[in-house]
């Protein structure tokens, strides 16, 4: 295969057939997203009133579920080339409807770690790091923007999954709702995965590129960018983000319901997805013009305030005003690594680099949750935790400004 042949692939083209693999990963993303990310602050709330177990267990099992996904996310890259996107994603989507099964069935602390890894198995195959890796081996020039469009299904999945969760548990009860809701994820995204995700595209290269794309073995790649200051400095300023960000997402309703209520609880994590994808749609009609990192820093510094008027408010509306501040960076934090990735990297290590910095930030934000709801029981209430985020936000948004002097940029 010769490069020529690269040039016949159109990827500007409404009728190339990447772009519905991306209708594809957005539709996996809303269920990812809504079983995995958001509902973590359901089941939080849910089994607290149920059980009444401390907030601290509970969401231990959250920090469980991102601290052993994190071990299998790293490996996404090699899954993809072993398997096939197609069976990752089908397993990551058998994997999230058992574990949504099995966590309406919980009635012991095990049996929620038990789901929790399970979850993590689901959660790796339906997230970040599988979603960029299929869109890379379908997308080069408009890689960003189709990682943006299909990642907006993980706001979607907030906006409809916590509120149709919420009513539904109402209306049946816990165990009968999340029945439901694993059938119709089966149901609507198997079919589509099957039909739709085939064999990628032919990429072309000289025989010199492609030798030296197969000379670099993943293990070395990882070594690499671990030495790498342009690298760590990405990792380590979105794993500190998405502690806070993770940590207070999950525990939102919880903050909330006393405050406002359940329903308008839920509403505001709703509207906080609405503008975590209002953001992203926002952003990637301008982001490849703008300066990825100073942007990445103002989005952490929005967050911070937001925070910081959610502690000292008890007003319904500016509550609400707050989250959705907070939420017009939420679905950008999720784009930015990859798009900074694309853009300062060799694209040659696209997707090893994306699960290595998908597997950091998890390790991290994996005890987001944990550690918030252990500072919550110990000062009796959120404002110790809340200012311990902000504080982490902010250091974030000087960190992430750090390039280093050797950063391969595209551009």
């Amino acid at each position: 295969m010769d490069a020529s042949f690269h040039a016949t692939i159109d990827e500007t083209s409404i009728r190339y057939g990447g772009w519905r693999i991306v209708a594809v990963c957005f539709l996996v993303a809303t269920f990812g997203w809504g079983f995995g990310f958001y509902g973590q602050s359901v089941y939080v709330a849910e089994l607290h009133r149920l059980h009444g177990w401390p907030a601290s267990l509970i969401s231990s099992g959250t920090t469980f579920f991102y601290l052993f996904g994190a071990l299998i996310v790293a490996f996404v890259n090699e899954a993809v080339r072993a398997f096939g996107p197609r069976n990752c994603l089908l397993g990551g989507i058998s994997a999230t409807a058992a574990a949504a099964v099995m966590f309406g069935q919980v009635t012991a602390p095990w049996q929620l770690y038990l789901a929790d890894a399970l979850l993590a198995f689901g959660w790796a195959g339906t997230s970040l790091a599988i979603i960029t890796n299929t869109l890379g081996l379908w997308f080069d020039r408009k890689r960003g923007m189709a990682i943006s469009l299909a990642l907006n299904g993980a706001s979607f999945g907030g906006i409809v999954g916590v509120p149709l969760l919420v009513v539904a548990i109402g209306r049946f009860g816990f165990s009968s709702a999340m029945i439901a809701a694993a059938v119709t994820m089966l149901v609507l995204t198997i079919p589509i995965v099957v039909i739709f995700v085939g064999r990628p595209p032919a990429r072309g290269g000289t025989a010199a590129e492609l030798a030296a794309t197969e000379a670099l073995p993943a293990s070395k790649v990882r070594a690499l960018a671990l030495r790498d200051v342009a690298f760590l400095s990405v990792s380590i300023a979105f794993a500190l983000v998405l502690f806070a960000q993770v940590g207070f997402i999950v525990h939102l309703i919880a903050f909330l319901d006393p405050v406002i209520g359940r329903q308008q609880a839920a509403t505001a994590v709703a509207l906080l997805t609405a503008m975590a994808m209002a953001g992203r749609v926002l952003f990637s009609t301008v982001i490849d013009r703008l300066n990825q990192r100073l942007a990445s820093a103002i989005s952490f510094a929005s967050q911070a305030v937001a925070l910081l008027i959610l502690i000292n408010s008890r007003n319904e509306t500016l509550l609400i005003a707050a989250c959705a501040l907070f939420g017009f960076s939420v679905g950008n934090l999720i784009t930015l690594p990859s798009l900074i990735v694309q853009r300062e990297f060799d694209p040659r290590s696209f997707g090893v680099l994306i699960s290595l910095i998908t597997a950091i930030n998890q390790v991290t934000y994996a005890f987001g949750p944990g550690v918030i709801g252990l500072l919550h029981d110990a000062s009796g209430s959120y404002s110790l935790p809340f200012y311990g985020c902000i504080f982490l936000e902010l250091v974030a948004a000087v960190l992430i400004m750090i390039r280093g002097r050797n950063t391969k940029t595209s551009s």
